[in-house]
């Protein structure tokens, strides 16, 4: 789902601005001190750093905006040790998540057997009785992103009124791009829309007069072009505009409360206009560790997600046995590569590694429209679209469907994936966005990851369908995490291409555990950055252990099982947020008026 950024894309910037690469990267991090409207000298690299506290010094807001007025500090309720392991860790946050996922790992290794019926049980349960709660709310996630384009309140700028952007609008965009990409991408963008294609194609299949197909809706049954269109539109319905109003919400609800209210850039503050000087207490516990485990086994999910498909790819490329054991080798080979990243640093561990993976990614994605159905794939992009915003509407209606399969299996599943990541996600594109308008922001964050989303899939899978449409059944036959590496088969150079699909999946695994860990780190440290490594080494490791523990109790079902049992809670979190966003900017405008 999402990566580490890269490091600013080199570009002109105004005439008469020049961009300050320094202070970029700085302001990835957070540590950028405010900009000043008239000239200063350029700051020492120690004024643009955490203190030796390790707190982060986020800077003030330009011009007029409702500072929130607090006696909390930042790292008040930490306990700190120095030896023989340093530790900076917030109490009770820390012990609590810790504890929990811990206790998790252990139980599920130790009673696998009897988890993975658990695990389906609760999977079908969550996905079936509350399949209109995630479905609805993600439908007033885009609404309000939407309602907050056009309204007044839109041209709330992130950091006062007079702050301005820390990066280009190029640089800006190229971000948002990093974080649209990742494992879900590699391992959904063949199956899923080929999936729900041939689901349509089949139509609405009775039992006992209960649907048992997983077509969308009512399905096309027959009719190639129908069932082409459906499919499409039920996979960018996906990976379009609702993942990315909840990642906007998160970014914009951290964005605001931080860089305009002053307070720290931990959930918890985003629930200040509701619980007040509380949140610094068990409320604001509560939401932090929700934060945690959400994040830590979204994360978990993906990177289970991301074993399966780069062990499948292994075996077909190399013949390497893919059993359990592979897994699990890998999973933990893969985790020590993320834990050297993390000792490295963000500049010589993940900031390279995700370059080449953004590299990879874009190669191997010309590739693919260049070598494949080049005109399908253009002329299915923009018909894509069009198919999407005519079945948005009822896909998005929760109630009087049919389609349970599709619905309970995808979309519900779906949804509280999205969630479970948002902290991560969201963290980053606040980090980002500092001195954009609202409107901006929002329009932004929308629209440029949904339309690389639609390019990826229609590519991808716009070429897979072709392919089988052309008589070739290898695609339809082969495993769901082989799909990737069927339709690349059939395509030149496909050694070469399969072996970057894997390096792809593999260190989309490294930047998302070293980056993960650094964002749960920051909510387990109470808000401050530059915490003692070995928290961060654990957190890193918890993470991969977590995703062994689901592949050993349950394999697919258990990693999508925990997704959106972390989800449904953090679903709360996030309409509460929303609450306290509107709250937010209108004390905003009325600072301005």
């Amino acid at each position: 789902m999402s990566q580490t950024p890269t490091n600013p894309p080199k570009g002109p910037g105004k005439p008469k601005a020049p961009r300050d690469i320094a202070r970029e990267q700085d302001a990835l991090s957070g540590r950028v001190p405010p900009r000043s409207t008239k000239p200063e000298p350029k700051p020492e690299p120690a004024e643009v750093t955490a203190d030796e506290s390790g707190v982060e010094a986020l800077p003030e807001p330009e011009g007029p905006t409702e500072i929130i007025e607090t006696d909390y500090e930042i790292g008040q309720d930490n306990i700190e040790g120095r030896a023989p392991i340093p530790f900076d860790i917030h109490n009770p946050v820390f012990g609590i998540s810790a504890v929990a996922v811990v206790l998790f790992t252990v139980l599920t290794i130790v009673f696998n057997e009897q988890a993975e019926p658990m695990f389906s049980s609760l999977r079908g349960t969550l996905t079936s009785n509350l399949d209109w709660f995630f479905m609805l709310a993600g439908n007033l996630f885009v609404i309000m992103c939407l309602a907050l384009i056009v309204s007044p309140l839109g041209s709330v700028r992130l950091g006062g009124p007079d702050a301005t952007p820390d990066f280009s609008l190029s640089g800006w965009f190229a971000m948002l791009f990093a974080a649209g990409m990742g494992i879900g991408l590699m391992f959904y963008g063949v199956s899923e829309p080929l999936g729900h294609f041939q689901a349509a194609l089949g139509g609405p299949v009775l039992e006992d007069g209960v649907r048992t197909d997983w077509a969308p809706l009512d399905g096309a049954p027959g009719d190639e072009a129908g069932a082409m269109r459906l499919g499409m539109a039920a996979t960018i319905f996906h990976w379009g505009l609702h993942p990315w109003a909840v990642y906007a919400i998160v970014a914009l609800a951290l964005g605001l409360f931080a860089y305009n209210k002053g307070l720290p850039l931990t959930l918890r503050s985003v629930f200040y206009p509701i619980f007040g000087e509380k949140i610094w207490g068990w409320p604001g516990h509560i939401i932090d560790v929700l934060a945690v485990l959400a994040t830590i086994f979204g994360l978990a999910t993906s990177l289970g997600l991301g074993a399966e498909q780069a062990t499948a790819g292994l075996a077909d490329l190399f013949g390497i046995p893919a059993g359990m054991t592979t897994k699990v080798v890998l999973i933990l080979a893969i985790t020590l590569v993320a834990t050297m990243s993390v000792v490295l640093g963000v500049e010589k561990g993940v900031k390279r590694l995700s370059e080449l993976n953004m590299i990879l990614a874009i190669l191997l994605l010309v590739f693919v429209i260049l070598v494949g159905p080049t005109l399908a794939i253009f002329s299915g992009f923009f018909a894509n679209l069009g198919n999407y915003a005519a079945e948005l509407i009822p896909l998005s209606n929760p109630f009087g469907r049919t389609d349970d399969n599709f619905r309970h299996g995808w979309t519900a599943f779906y949804w509280a994936w999205w969630i479970s990541w948002s902290p991560f996600v969201g963290m980053f594109i606040a980090r980002v966005s500092r001195g954009r308008s609202v409107r901006e922001f929002l329009i932004a964050v929308l629209i440029v990851p949904s339309v690389i989303s639609v390019l990826w899939m229609t590519a991808l899978g716009g070429t897979a369908i072709d392919m089988t449409l052309g008589g070739f059944a290898g695609i339809t036959d082969a495993a769901l995490e082989l799909k990737l590496f069927e339709m690349l088969s059939q395509l030149p150079l496909s050694s070469i291409t399969s072996f970057i699909g894997i390096v792809l999946v593999i260190v989309f695994f490294v930047t998302s555990s070293d980056s993960g860990s650094l964002v749960i780190d920051t909510i387990a440290a109470g808000g401050k950055v530059n915490a003692p490594v070995p928290q961060r080494i654990f957190w890193c490791l918890v993470e991969g252990l977590i995703a062994i523990a689901l592949l050993v109790g349950g394999g697919l079902i258990a990693l999508q099982a925990m997704a959106v049992s972390t989800g449904l809670p953090f679903t709360v979190v996030l309409l509460g947020a929303c609450f306290a966003i509107v709250k937010g900017l209108m004390a905003e405008r009325r600072e301005l008026a």
